[in-house]
């Protein structure tokens, strides 16, 4: 593998799944052997697309295949631990759309499995892809932004609406794998609320807040219930602010130097007195490559050379627990759970 093109086999040719058959047939250092899918008609799809690759209804034809070093899965969320769990027993390594599992339990095992078989298990994170994200973690650890006092996302579009997961297990994991990949602490407790608009439907809009040790706070809006689309992150520091802006065409970061300033004690609170700086605008230039390109190449990376993942499997347990403390308290009228002792991440190698 360490010279020749890994063989990709993808399960899955939904949504998503046409995304990652492109991509990977499309990098330097992959193939696509095999495409499955439960659905003759969207094969068919695939076979015209890209006549080269094979397609089968069984995935368990592209477990069997011994050209298929890797497997990229693109199906519904209730499906992703068992297929997982199948392709990491078949010896593959695994490549999986988010959220990895629909449980934190079920993720913990999938990472058993992948250590016990010293195999690659990563989760399809793509927003830690973009030049966007990786523009922002460089300035918040460079300490460009100083100390985080917030992070403030609205994530709300019409649609996709979907039977098995809600609005926060779709729209808001995006934002808690950025949350987790650019902050130096983790979140020491969760509070939500939900709202189902469709009758026997899931949540189909939710407001997330994340406390953390510090006095940072994060609070995450998701809709699938509104007129336009909106991918809109603001992120307030004690030197500079970030405006992040998914939808803006070129301009997707723009940093502010503006906050403000306090003049007085601390032991006097009452005499304080709060001016404000107002400063110049730049926003960075950004490579305009396509994330996923840049992820896929990565998981082949880490194929070959033994790397942890950016988004490994370990970040993907923390996320999906999150999103469990989350829905538990929505079920309680938003009553804080707490997840694990807050720690300082350690900077990757």
């Amino acid at each position: 593998m360490q010279n020749s093109l890994v063989g990709i086999g993808v399960i899955g040719y939904g949504y998503w799944g046409p995304n990652l058959v492109r991509n990977f047939a499309n990098s330097e250092c992959s193939r696509v052997v095999s495409v499955s899918d439960l659905s003759p008609a969207k094969l068919a799809t695939s076979k015209r697309l890209h006549p080269e690759i094979e397609t089968t209804t069984d995935f368990r034809d592209i477990l069997q295949d011994h050209r298929v070093d890797a497997v990229a899965i693109a199906t519904p969320v209730h499906t992703h631990y068992e297929l997982a769990l199948a392709a990491l027993r078949a010896g593959k390594h695994v490549f999986v759309e988010k959220p990895l599992a629909p449980t934190s339990d079920q993720v913990r095992r999938l990472i058993e499995e992948a250590d016990k078989r010293n195999l690659v298990l990563m989760v399809d994170h793509t927003f830690l892809y973009t030049p966007a994200v990786q523009k922002i973690r460089e300035l918040v650890h460079e300490g460009a932004i100083g100390e985080i006092y917030y992070y403030d996302s609205i994530r709300s579009s019409l649609g996709l609406f979907q039977s098995d997961v809600n609005v926060i297990w779709d729209l808001a994991v995006h934002d808690m794998s950025i949350i987790q990949y650019i902050l130096n602490e983790e979140p020491v407790a969760v509070s939500a609320t939900g709202s189902c608009h469709v009758s026997g439907a899931p949540e189909n809009m939710a407001h997330i807040t994340l406390f953390f040790q510090s006095s940072c706070v994060a609070h995450v809006s998701v809709n699938w219930l509104s007129p336009i689309k909106v991918r809109q992150t603001f992120i307030g520091g004690s030197r500079k602010m970030i405006v992040y802006d998914d939808v803006e065409p070129t301009e997707k970061i723009k940093i502010y130097d503006k906050g403000i300033t306090l003049d007085g004690s601390l032991e006097k609170a009452h005499q304080l007195r709060i001016g404000y700086r107002a400063g110049d605008m730049w926003a960075p230039h950004l490579a305009a490559k396509e994330a996923l390109q840049t992820e896929v190449k990565h998981f082949v990376d880490c194929l070959r050379t033994g790397e942890t993942p950016i988004s490994s499997a370990q970040s993907g347990l923390k996320v999906v627990e999150i999103l469990e403390a989350a829905s538990r308290s929505i079920k309680e009228q938003g009553r804080p759970v707490r997840l694990g002792q807050s720690h300082k991440i350690p900077e990757r190698a």
